[in-house]
């Protein structure tokens, strides 16, 4: 079932739960939370494309990714249906953080 706006973290809730996942940065214009990573090389980094497809899936949510100059992944997580961030990115966040190690 879709979350709603009242789902909706709010700014000051966004910025309490960013420290649970350090390395990712929010983007109070676009809505979202976003992580760059870095792989290896083309390959690597379409399979990592894959993994976090599995785990989207998985957890009925799924983020928008960029891939760009052959190993640069960049993901954004936002709630659409509740137009904004919810839980469920940070859980995303989290699971997507276990796959990069």
């Amino acid at each position: 079932m879709g979350k709603t706006t009242t789902d909706r973290l709010t700014n000051k809730q966004i910025e309490e739960e960013l420290p649970s996942v350090p390395k990712w940065s929010y983007d109070k214009a676009h809505k979202r939370i976003a992580r760059p990573f870095v792989r290896k090389n083309f390959l690597d980094a379409a399979a990592f494309i894959q993994q976090i497809a599995n785990v989207a899936e998985k957890h009925d949510h799924h983020p928008d990714i960029l891939l760009s100059d052959y190993k640069n992944v960049k993901v954004m997580l936002s709630t659409h249906s509740a137009s904004g961030i919810t839980q469920m990115d940070f859980k995303m966040a989290r699971a997507i953080d276990k796959l990069a190690v």
